[in-house]
């Protein structure tokens, strides 16, 4: 008789999910797609790291939920640019809260090859609302081709390299949303030494001391005094 095959439980807490999902509801349908996600990220933490091994446990509410309340600050757009996607967060989760909306699609940016394949594999098993590109971010601008409605970024660069980047699609009429950590205030003044901005401050819906700053307009304060695009 053949043993039955044991199963490693998950380093996810269920409480954490259901947390998560109280403070960012979404669809039965967006919430499958969520846990296909998540089954495969497990999967391939083991040989990629993708998140930090601490935050497994509270995956739900650390990267998924601080994920999806972009959504309601930028609820009307439909096409995004995630920069520096590597584990899929912000990216991967809104393609699939987006992916039953006509006409959406986010565009995920990663420059790490083994990254870029887990995103395609995401996006695959999740059929999200999703197209990878495995390329830098200084190499974007022009691969897209199409109008943004939003520009994303989290845990990836200092503020002020983000906005360089974000400068080409928020001039054409995008939202930039970056999430960031407690040193906001630190990152914002080093940013206003090159740019024009109107910064406005959310604290983040999943607690912590993180923060999400939306931009609308940027401009260029010494066109001298910093290069487009460090090729990250």
């Amino acid at each position: 008789m053949a043993k039955a095959v044991a199963q490693t439980p998950s380093p996810v807490l269920p409480s954490d999910k259901a947390t998560a999902l109280a403070l960012t509801p979404v669809s039965r349908e967006t919430e499958v797609r969520l846990n296909h996600y998540v089954d495969l990220l497990i999967e391939w933490q083991t040989k990629t790291n993708l998140v930090a091994p601490s935050t497994l446990p509270h995956l739900w509410t650390r990267h998924i939920s601080d994920s999806l309340q972009l959504l309601d600050l930028a609820p009307s757009a439909k096409i995004w640019v995630d920069f520096g996607s590597g584990g899929g967060f912000p990216g991967v989760v809104l393609a699939c809260a987006l992916a039953e909306t006509p006409g959406a699609n986010i565009h995920l940016v990663e420059r790490n090859a083994k990254k870029a394949a887990f995103l395609r594999e995401a996006v695959r098993v999740t059929s999200a609302a999703a197209t990878v590109h495995l390329a830098g971010i200084g190499d974007i601008v022009d691969r897209i081709g199409c109008r943004i409605d939003c520009v994303t970024a989290r845990a990836l660069a200092p503020l002020h390299q983000l906005v360089g980047f974000a400068e080409p699609f928020v001039r054409e009429g995008a939202k930039a949303l970056f999430l960031k950590g407690q040193d906001v205030e630190a990152e914002l003044t080093e940013a206003t030494k090159y740019w024009n901005i109107e910064p406005r401050l959310h604290s983040s819906r999943t607690g912590g001391h993180g923060w999400i700053v939306e931009l609308d307009r940027i401009e260029r304060r010494n066109p001298s005094a910093i290069t487009h695009g460090d090729r990250a």
